[in-house]
């Protein structure tokens, strides 16, 4: 796989990223192990978990498959989101977010982990004190590196300021980010390119929109069909994106390749991406998009997806 530093600091990873929200809740353990295989076979590095993926399951199950090889993997983990009675609470108070992170440092069975990212700006707290767990968890050892994400520009740059107060940089910013999602072009990746901060984009292919199974109707067992993220993938659907749909699709057919691999390779090749983060929950869809990593877009097809997109938004 191709690799790639995470902006300007000196995280490498590969150019996808494994993601496991759903794991423990649409992909059980069985699965989670085939998935895992088939991304180290790839080169695979970067493994994205959170401590409220599945209530904490995504995490565990992470752990007892990477306890034996944790250094074959670069671990990242999100804190600030927790369900309590099924409600979603953002918490970035100092203490919540030490205290989950050491909660996944337990459920993953190791005691660091590669990048800890404050997963959501959050107003309970005072950005300072949210800052100085974010250098605490350095200094102590607990995390090599930080990040935050679904942060705007402005955000980025005041968490970017005040860390770098305290010798710590914000090496990326992990952002929803596809031919269907461009809204962090107008002040993020500005942003991130100026203060050094890679992205690490979630969502690459808008919920699944950009395969083209949503052309002709909903799927009964796609997410925007149920579950607890149908609103949002729904959203994506609904929004217009059938221009930009129809785009990689004629794309994927004029070079014998899929819509997957189409979105993908675009997005890999947009300046200060640093990984895409593939939520996979099958091996299936999880080869497919592997097989992006070996495919290079033409610069007039690129060109035209770009514009596309950009038009429709």
């Amino acid at each position: 796989m191709r690799m790639r530093t995470v902006g300007r600091s000196g995280l490498r990873v590969g150019a996808l990223a494994l993601g496991t929200m759903g794991w423990g809740s649409e992909v059980d353990q069985d699965t989670a192990t085939e998935l895992l295989d088939a991304f180290r076979d790839a080169g695979g590095t970067l493994l994205d978990t959170a401590y409220g993926y599945g209530d904490g399951a995504s995490e565990e199950i992470l752990g007892s498959l990477t306890a034996s090889c944790r250094e074959e993997f670069v671990l990242a983990t999100k804190a600030g989101i927790s369900r309590t009675t099924g409600t979603r609470v953002v918490d970035t108070s100092r203490g919540t977010l030490l205290d989950q992170l050491d909660a996944s440092l337990r459920r993953l069975r190791t005691d660091h982990v590669d990048l800890w990212i404050v997963h959501a700006w959050g107003d309970n707290a005072p950005i300072e004190e949210t800052v100085s767990a974010m250098a605490y968890a350095v200094s102590s050892g607990r995390a090599r590196y930080v990040g935050i994400s679904n942060h705007n520009g402005w955000q980025l740059a005041r968490m970017a300021t005040l860390l770098q107060a305290e010798g710590v940089p914000v090496v990326a910013d992990q952002i929803e980010y596809s031919l269907v999602a461009r809204t962090a072009d107008a002040d993020v990746l500005p942003a991130a390119e100026h203060l050094g901060t890679g992205i690490l984009a979630w969502a690459p292919l808008g919920g699944g929109v950009l395969t083209g199974k949503y052309r002709h109707g909903v799927p009964a067992d796609s997410r925007a069909a149920g579950g607890r993220h149908d609103n949002w993938a729904r959203r994506r659907v609904d929004t217009g994106s059938g221009t930009i749909v129809d785009a990689v699709a004629t794309a994927a057919e004029g070079l014998r390749i899929s819509p997957v691999q189409v979105a993908l390779t675009w997005l890999r090749e947009r300046p200060g991406i640093a990984t895409a983060i593939v939520g996979a929950r099958t091996p299936g869809q999880l080869r497919m998009a592997l097989g992006s990593d070996v495919i290079d877009l033409p610069d007039q097809v690129r060109d035209a997806l770009d514009e596309v997109s950009l038009h429709a938004e």
